[in-house]
């Protein structure tokens, strides 16, 4: 099985802060990553509207629309919107993949720029969506057995 190049991926980075923007396009890009900026939801939605975006990556805290409520507009667009959300280490118990439907929870911290990469490889080169939850499981399991 064959991974595509970093370059073959955009990727969305959304920040109301300018160093934040600056500091995490340059790590991409400089990973190989095609990455667009926006400063706020308003533009994030317009650009993951206009075109093509393998991940996100949203802060967490942003006026208006945060990087939650941001992710379930993403996802009224393109249902398989693959989403790494960005939280603050005061936030880091209450926001994680379960409580947020983010597809990846990556807390600032010095080790940030190593779990954004591989958050950000891992989704890009996903092919497939995301596993339903056991319960779905369970109920198509169901299914297949009545149909015998």
């Amino acid at each position: 099985m064959a991974t595509t190049s970093a370059a073959s991926h955009h990727i969305l980075l959304i920040d109301n802060s300018r160093d934040g923007l600056l500091v995490r396009r340059a790590l991409l890009e400089e990973a190989g990553y095609a990455v667009q900026i926006a400063r706020n939801s308003e533009d994030a939605l317009h650009l993951f509207g206009a075109g093509r975006v393998d991940v996100a990556v949203t802060e967490y805290r942003m006026p208006r629309l945060n990087g939650v409520e941001l992710m379930a507009r993403f996802r009224e667009i393109n249902p398989a919107a693959r989403v790494v959300l960005l939280a603050e280490p005061s936030e880091s118990s209450s926001l994680t993949e379960q409580t947020t439907g983010a597809d990846a929870v990556v807390i600032k911290s010095f080790n940030e720029p190593a779990h954004l990469l591989r958050a950000v490889k891992r989704l890009a080169n996903r092919t497939a969506r995301r596993k339903p939850p056991a319960s779905q499981k369970r109920a198509r399991v169901g299914i297949r057995a009545e149909a015998r």
